[in-house]
């Protein structure tokens, strides 16, 4: 497959230089941190005494890779307080008033206004199936989400046969994996997955079509931007503290995508929802929602009651059944079975403002 062979890494043409050169005295080889430590130790060592023991090398050695530690450690500290104290809510700031734009922005109600073919049932298999194809590939999560967003972008202003509807799928997922990915497929693999379905020309000028209608400006905060912001305040215990909760938090906000009626929700909006729900899944008796987190996400429990109600019931399945592809990846033991998990009604208190 040519997805497969686009995976495989390529050697770096220095790589081939510095095997051929490595008896060369006059050639620098390139070192990592642990080499470099017994490179300064060896260079120390030659200015003493020649007769100095190996055991005051190997002290010598114990105290350059502390202070290496030591120094990583608070570098690393340092920048824990700027992010705390310094730019995080600037960033956030910007953020938001990036997904506010109207330009940037989806109608809420596209299905009604402007297609007359296309139904949110085709939209839902569209997106479910684009899960797939980027399990397919391991592209990830940012690239579904870019793509997702760009379908409704285009489905709010341009009329769509619903047998163009993969075509404009798999356009938006070749955009979106350009702008995220190390290593995009390449249109012949796009058009591969759609069983040839499409030819490449096909897909080539509605990848034109769409970057016009973008106007090259391809770059969106997506929920998924937001979710990593708020997953990393919502960890405030080690309850919290989880591979299961991160996946959770992600397999929730992944259903917020599947479903139309989340369209008219802010990215920030849904990411917030799914937090709300991954804590309240995981402690059900205890209240999800804190100051910290409102001061956060900018979001009362009173404001996203309407979106954590609507990813509830996608999530309990008392909607229509959906997101078969979505829920078998993570049904996968790799996502510890967070499909698996079914919270019980979320009682009217909860969404009290704190």
């Amino acid at each position: 497959m040519a997805g497969e062979e686009n995976k495989v890494p390529k050697k770096r043409a220095f790589d081939s230089l510095a095997i051929s050169n490595e008896n060369d005295p006059l050639t620098k080889k390139r070192v990592v941190l642990g080499e470099l430590n017994d490179n300064l130790g060896n260079v120390v060592g030659s200015t003493q005494n020649p007769n100095f023991t190996e055991t005051h090398k190997s002290k010598r050695k114990v105290r350059l890779r502390k202070t290496v530690k030591e120094t990583l450690e608070a570098e690393s500290s340092v920048k824990d307080d700027v992010q705390k104290c310094g730019y995080a809510p600037l960033i956030y700031q910007h953020l938001h008033s990036l997904e506010v734009e109207e330009r940037r922005r989806p109608f809420p109600n596209y299905m009604e206004k402007v297609q007359n073919d296309v139904t949110p049932t085709m939209r839902m298999i569209l997106v479910d199936w684009l899960v797939e194809v980027a399990e397919e590939y391991k592209l990830v999560s940012d690239t579904l989400y870019l793509a997702v967003t760009y379908v409704d972008r285009y489905l709010s202003s341009h009329v769509l046969a619903r047998d163009r509807l993969q075509l404009l799928g798999v356009s938006c997922m070749l955009v979106a994996s350009k702008y995220e990915e190390i290593s995009p497929p390449h249109v012949e693999d796009f058009c591969y997955i759609t069983d040839n379905t499409y030819t490449k020309e096909e897909v080539v000028n509605m990848e034109r079509d769409l970057l016009n209608f973008l106007n090259f400006e391809i770059s969106n905060p997506t929920t998924k931007t937001f979710l990593r912001i708020f997953t990393k305040a919502a960890q405030d215990t080690s309850t919290f503290l989880t591979l299961q909760f991160e996946f959770l938090g992600c397999y929730l906000a992944e259903l917020s995508l599947l479903d139309y009626s989340c369209v008219r929700f802010l990215p920030s909006m849904a990411a917030a929802s799914a937090i709300y729900l991954a804590r309240f899944t995981v402690l059900p008796k205890v209240r999800p929602w804190n100051l910290a987190l409102q001061q956060c996400t900018g979001y009362k429990p009173s404001e996203l009651k309407d979106c954590i109600l609507l990813i509830h019931e996608l999530q309990s399945g008392r909607r229509e059944a959906i997101g078969r592809a979505l829920r078998e990846r993570y049904m996968d033991h790799k996502y510890k079975c967070v499909a698996a998990l079914h919270p019980p009604d979320i009682p009217d208190c909860f969404f009290d403002d704190a």
